[in-house]
């Protein structure tokens, strides 16, 4: 699994990511994912589950949007949280985020799912659990990315330079303990169905984030795909 990793991953990650290698839990993980990719159907592809990291720096995040597990459908995952890859229908979730989007800053909604272009600007897409089994919603939990991730927010939580963290649901809220005072955090419930009408509507987390951004002096995301 640490096998793509050299020469993709970008370089101010690499120390942080190396560390967690070196754990043994990472090690089960490893394991794990290996067998996962081997014996069964697994999303994202194995070149994709780093992307996040790929195409975000530490030192350019400025905004993280936690999510759960890869969605579990053939051709949506690739790794980077919410997002599916061109050509592909909108899951629920993110249907719902995208008119979020227009009515908060007037957004067009957009002809396709991939939220790179997010990612490029300093939007980490993080989800906790970074692989899962197709057809089977959080079957790789449980197995160590939660330790993982939880490492990296933690990481982002104790850097100086502020950021907006975005935490839609229970289970991101969870993350706010390893996240300092220097940091901005947004929380509603989550984009799914099953609750964005209970306050994810209207919460207006995209202007939010850029209104922090030039609160703190730094250039705002320019969130129109």
């Amino acid at each position: 699994m640490g096998e793509q990793l050299s020469d993709r991953l970008l370089g101010d990650w690499s120390d942080i990511i190396a560390s967690e290698m070196a754990e043994p839990y990472f090690t089960n993980l490893k394991a794990f994912v290996d067998e996962a990719y081997a014996s069964s159907t697994v999303y994202p592809a194995r070149e994709d589950i780093w992307n996040a990291f790929v195409y975000t720096k530490f030192k350019d995040v400025k905004c993280v949007i936690l999510g759960q597990d890869p969605y579990h459908g053939p051709n949506q995952a690739h790794g980077l949280s919410f997002s599916v890859q061109d050509g592909v229908r909108f899951p629920p979730s993110l249907r719902n985020i995208f008119q979020e989007l227009h009515d908060d800053i007037g957004c067009p909604v957009p002809t396709s799912g991939n939220l790179e272009a997010w990612a490029r600007q300093g939007v980490l897409l993080l989800n906790t659990a970074l692989t899962v089994e197709a057809g089977k919603a959080g079957s790789h939990r449980g197995q160590g990315w939660e330790q993982f991730t939880d490492s990296i927010i933690e990481r982002l939580g104790q850097r100086e330079e502020p950021l907006v963290f975005i935490l839609w649901g229970n289970d991101a809220k969870k993350k706010q303990k390893f996240i300092g005072p220097q940091h901005a955090v947004l929380t509603s419930v989550h984009p799914s169905p099953l609750s964005s009408h209970r306050g994810f509507f209207g919460s207006k987390p995209f202007s939010q984030v850029n209104a922090k951004l030039s609160e703190w002096g730094q250039p705002e995301i320019d969130w129109c795909l």
